[in-house]
């Protein structure tokens, strides 16, 4: 069991965490399939989804993320047999900030904020997080986005720089946690660098892995919930039996 009084800042995943881009993605390429008479379900278009953004962002590490969208309906477009038409391709390119947040991400945020530092390590660029941004409700204390560090997770490049900001705030990396939704993309490279790290599975009891590729490597998170709310809650009564 996670001691949750020694950490001194948490490091967030946010689309698939906080955010819930499932929705946001759905809605888009929905409307996508239907304009080009593409048969096929919600959860195989997320398949799809996840299949050719992971194949993306090994390819082009340093192309801004609204690009990377673009890149990834193409390939979509090609697994269905279809075209990516530019109306699409535009109208998921510039889906990022309408995604919703998941209803209870700002609340449980507020709570966290009472006991840590709260850093985000996000696959988009900067323009992007920005809409999202006064979605989560708190101050954030530290932002690294792909177009920081010019490489997309799992490449260590997120975690290596929150790691050296945060040392200069005066938290060294055993006090470091990271909660995700991503096994692929955020609790594999935490591990590699030994973070301790939270699943938030919001999935759970849902088939497949969605909009998010199937790690490559077994990985053994920390600690599980099902929401944020239940994560904050048990941080909660963690810090009260000790008050």
């Amino acid at each position: 069991m996670i001691d949750f009084s020694l950490p001194g800042a948490l490091t967030f995943d946010c689309y698939g965490t906080l955010i819930d881009w499932e929705t946001g993605l759905s809605a888009v390429l929905g409307r996508w399939a239907a304009r080009n008479g593409v048969d096929a379900s919600g959860e195989e278009l997320l398949a799809a989804f996840a299949e050719a953004e992971s194949r993306a962002e090994v390819d082009h590490p340093s192309m801004l993320y609204p690009d990377i969208l673009r890149l990834s309906l193409t390939s979509i477009a090609r697994t269905f047999g279809s075209v990516c038409d530019d109306h699409s391709a535009d109208e998921l390119a510039h889906s990022v900030g309408g995604w919703p947040t998941f209803p209870d991400t700002a609340d449980s945020l507020r709570l966290l904020k009472r006991r840590y530092k709260l850093a985000i390590v996000s696959n988009v660029d900067r323009a992007s997080f920005a809409l999202t941004r006064p979605k989560l409700g708190v101050d954030l204390d530290l932002i690294v986005t792909a177009e920081d560090v010019g490489s997309y997770k799992p490449n260590l490049g997120h975690f290596r720089a929150a790691l050296d900001a945060l040392s200069r705030l005066g938290i060294s990396q055993d006090r470091v946690m990271h909660v995700a939704q991503s096994l692929y993309h955020d609790h594999v490279p935490a591990k590699q660098l030994g973070l301790t790290t939270v699943w938030i599975n919001r999935r759970s009891g849902k088939a497949g892995s969605g909009a998010t590729r199937v790690a490559d490597t077994p990985v053994v998170p920390d600690a599980e919930f099902r929401s944020m709310a239940a994560f904050a809650s048990a941080v909660e009564c963690s810090f009260g039996s000790r008050e």
